[in-house]
């Protein structure tokens, strides 16, 4: 606003080309050169005036429109992340899931409320209403309670809401469950679009300024879901120590009862010390599993760049939540340390960390 103001002032002093009648008096004032022609003092004096007339005018105009867009800008912000009333969200997750983790990161940085059912991963009664058997299953109760599956879907379709406001229903339709096979011949059931934000070119402008944003956030998105994630129990689960550590961690932030805790600690523990090597041969990665960790963690830091604070900017994007989310589940644990002290990630996570921080302190 101080631009506005100071153009306004310096446009009343010269009073806009109401300047110039003073400058440039009708002829009977005006002194001529032996060629009948005014003389050049008074026409170079004119157009001076002229030119800082109409430099303050179309700088006043800028200023002020680009006052008026900011304002626009800043307001759609606030009301994209602000909580919907209307809107009661209830996650069922487990704690310890990175895709469980992926949603709660959105779901607080957006500021929206939501309850949280832990579900016991043995028995899974807590999800018996579903067909669908894992998690992270969202509820949205706009009148009428409609279920999201899949961490990625329900994050394109909440945050087309936030911004399109269509019928959450009707969103949700854009993104339809396809039966398909996976690497290893077992059905699967995946999701069309689910890294797309269903909106029209306004809202795609909006949401993305720049045309190599969106597929910048996609591709790093899909990374998240196809290569980071797998990443996870290699490493978490890479010795039988820190296999025990992990499942300590899990037993303790989860939903168990007293004996399924002490057989996950223990039995789960040496089980996962041997599918974590079957994962590592089925991901292809390196006899040393840090290697994979720390060079994804580099990775993800050189396509944020030095220039950037997130992928998204100066505030994070979907693949910086998608990213933070699948992280912050080993937090606690041996290969975490390792990671922020053999990677560049520290200062960007940190980063996060503050954002999400501040998000949850405003709601």
């Amino acid at each position: 606003m101080a631009a506005v103001g100071g153009g306004w002032r310096l446009f009343l002093r010269l009073r806009g080309p109401w300047a110039l009648r003073g400058a440039l008096p009708r002829s009977r004032g005006l002194s001529f050169s032996s060629s009948g022609a005014p003389r050049p003092g008074w026409a170079r004096r004119g157009a001076t005036i002229a030119a800082l007339a109409f430099g303050a005018s179309l700088g006043c105009s800028q200023a002020l429109r680009w006052s008026l867009q900011s304002q626009e800008t800043r307001a759609e912000q606030q009301q994209q992340q602000l909580p919907e009333g209307n809107l009661q969200l209830t996650l069922y997750q487990y704690k310890t899931c990175p895709f469980c983790s992926k949603v709660r990161a959105f779901l607080d940085y957006h500021r929206l409320p939501y309850e949280i059912v832990e579900v016991n991963p043995v028995m899974r009664r807590e999800i018996k209403f579903s067909m669908y058997r894992k998690v992270p299953i969202l509820l949205a109760d706009t009148g009428s309670i409609l279920q999201l599956n899949d961490s990625s879907v329900i994050i394109s379709a909440i945050k087309t809401y936030l911004v399109s406001r269509k019928n959450l229903e009707e969103i949700v339709s854009y993104y339809p469950p396809v039966q398909a096979r996976n690497d290893r011949g077992k059905e699967v059931t995946e999701y069309g679009n689910k890294y797309w934000l269903m909106l029209d070119e306004k809202e795609t402008r909006f949401v993305y300024p720049a045309k190599e944003a969106r597929v910048e956030e996609m591709k790093w998105r899909k990374w998240a879901d196809d290569w980071l994630v797998h990443l996870i129990s290699p490493n978490v689960y890479r010795s039988p120590s820190e296999a025990l550590a992990s499942f300590d961690y899990i037993v303790r932030e989860g939903k168990f009862g007293p004996v399924e805790g002490l057989f996950a600690k223990y039995v789960g523990a040496a089980a996962m010390f041997f599918i974590g090597k079957r994962l590592k041969s089925r991901h292809h990665l390196q006899d040393n599993v840090r290697e994979d960790l720390y060079k994804a963690a580099n990775d993800w830091v050189k396509a944020v760049g030095k220039q950037r604070m997130f992928m998204g900017g100066a505030q994070p994007n979907l693949a910086d939540l998608a990213v933070f989310g699948v992280l912050r589940v080993m937090e606690g644990l041996e290969a975490f340390d390792d990671m922020m002290a053999h990677t560049k990630i520290r200062p960007w996570y940190h980063r996060m960390e503050a954002a999400l921080r501040e998000a949850r302190a405003a709601n």
